[in-house]
């Protein structure tokens, strides 16, 4: 800090807050720390009583609080992305669009690891909509030295922190099997369920096809909705281990890709992701439990959202799940505000 002549202080930094005092009316800050003075500003100092005041000495290698929340915020600036105007060192952002969120968790622990700035952030691989703050960022003390935003820029590889992926316009086919339904012993309850989840999405549901506990029925069920042109093919019942449950099997002959039959999420466990490849386009075929019919929240409702962003899941991924994949079952659901899946 330096002391300067309150005339002479514009373009300068405060170094503290200045408070005004009137009697019955107002008691606070007229100014805060870290505030540039204007030529404005001058009168409003000396009505206060400041004739002098403590202005921050600018030095080579040392950044104003300001100027480092911008380059933080290069860390994360991506396209459907908004953002605040810095103030007192701190810049947040918002998406512009509905979408998936993406965040680069390892580096985003890197630059929090250098100290004297941050970045916190919402969880990522969870749809957001527009408007929705995504992340906070700000430098901690009014200055800082210039090589430790260098030290963070170097954290960041291969892109910005964050992206919001769109969301697809996607059609959807729905499988559904079991004897007792195709029989018509039973109605079936799971359509209206899928149904359901899609209007979250901008999907169309093309249509469901019922089948009994046929392979080969199942099989060609799948085949003529890729045909008819889904985006991705839903599969209900047939899940289980028992020996009529034969929608794994039938998945399987499509010749696709067979991420994981699995996952360790509760309810979901029996949960399955294939992505079958037609024409130069990746068609995923997912086998839903029963689960996802009566509970609230399953492992459908972790992986939708990324299926319809066209964001590929991998094993890995599935199986990093279980940290934070057991449902509460809470009597209020309140997902994805919540630790599922997190």
């Amino acid at each position: 800090m330096k002391k300067i002549r309150t005339g002479d202080a514009v373009g300068h930094v405060l170094c503290h807050d200045i408070t005004r005092i009137v009697r019955g009316e107002f008691k606070g800050p007229v100014f805060r720390k870290g505030h540039v003075v204007t030529e404005k500003d001058i009168p409003v100092l000396l009505s206060v009583g400041k004739e002098n005041l403590y202005v921050w000495e600018k030095k080579e290698g040392w950044l104003h609080e300001d100027e480092g929340a911008e380059r933080l915020y290069q860390l994360c600036a991506n396209d459907h992305i908004g953002r605040t105007e810095a103030k007192e060192g701190k810049i947040e952002i918002f998406s512009q669009i509905d979408g998936l969120l993406k965040v680069d968790a390892e580096g985003l622990y890197q630059v929090n690891r250098i100290g004297e700035l941050m970045i916190a952030s919402r969880h990522g691989n969870f749809p957001v909509k527009k408007g929705d703050s995504l992340a906070g960022m700000r430098v901690i003390p009014l200055v800082i030295e210039e090589k430790k935003l260098e030290e963070a820029k170097a954290a960041v590889k291969g892109g910005p922190l964050f992206a919001v992926l769109p969301f697809q316009k996607k059609k959807v086919g729905i499988v559904t099997t079991g004897g007792e339904v195709y029989k018509g012993r039973i109605k079936d309850t799971f359509g209206p369920v899928i149904r359901e989840k899609m209007t979250e999405y901008p999907a169309e549901v093309l249509g469901q096809t019922i089948v009994d506990d046929d392979k080969e029925m199942i099989h060609q069920a799948i085949e003529e909705w890729i045909t008819a042109g889904a985006d991705m093919v839903v599969c209900t019942g047939g899940m289980s281990v028992d020996p009529d449950d034969l929608t794994p099997a039938a998945i399987a002959a499509t010749g696709g890709d067979i991420v994981s039959y699995g996952a360790p999420v509760l309810p979901g466990a029996m949960f399955l992701l294939a992505y079958v490849h037609r024409d130069g386009k990746m068609i995923p075929v997912v086998g839903l439990p029963g689960c996802v019919m009566y509970a609230k929240r399953t492992i459908f409702d972790l992986i939708l959202p990324r299926l319809m962003a066209d964001d590929p899941v991998t094993a890995d991924e599935l199986a990093a799940l279980g940290h934070g994949g057991l449902c509460l079952n809470c009597g209020v659901c309140i997902f994805p505000h919540c630790g599922f899946g997190k």
